[in-house]
């Protein structure tokens, strides 16, 4: 992903808040605690990675490294980037998800991020199964949602959550 996928980043967005219905509007996308998910989208500290099929993108995963003073639901510290991961209808059911969260957690790991994190509404219990799998486990609680984190590296006091 580029700088120049916001407008991607923003109808990924909602169609992540809007999961299971559409609750949200994309005007609503303006609030600063929305738009810090697609706005300035900075491939130098920020990553994202896209499904296409043949009628374009189907899905997106992509992390933001988000300042304390303006945190994600999802957010555990500066140094963890913060998960979106939004696939469309057409593309569900198909293992997208899984492929796009595989291939951006690799990524982080390469990096050397120290973990990802993010936050998974009560009720979706399709991405609840999907983030277990790979490693997320919960580690707090935000309104209705849970805050999920995977670890790649010891966290403080040399205990390894997730490798």
């Amino acid at each position: 992903m580029t700088a120049d996928d916001t407008a991607l980043l923003r109808h990924a967005t909602l169609a992540a808040m809007n999961w299971q219905a559409p609750t949200f509007t994309d005007a609503e996308l303006d609030r600063p605690d929305f738009a810090h998910y697609f706005a300035g989208f900075d491939p130098s500290r920020d990553h994202g990675v896209v499904a296409v099929d043949g009628d374009g993108p189907v899905g997106v995963a992509w992390v933001r490294s988000l300042p304390a003073d303006d945190p994600g639901y999802g957010f555990v510290s500066e140094d963890v980037p913060e998960l979106t991961l939004a696939v469309e209808p057409r593309g569900r059911g198909r293992g997208i998800g899984n492929a796009l969260l595989t291939r951006l957690l690799a990524a982080g790991r390469t990096a050397g991020w120290p973990g990802v994190s993010l936050s998974v509404e009560d009720g979706n219990t399709g991405a609840r199964i999907l983030y277990e799998r790979v490693g997320f486990r919960t580690v707090g609680r935000n309104g209705d949602s849970d805050t999920m984190l995977v670890r790649f590296r010891p966290a403080p006091g040399g205990a390894l959550v997730h490798q």
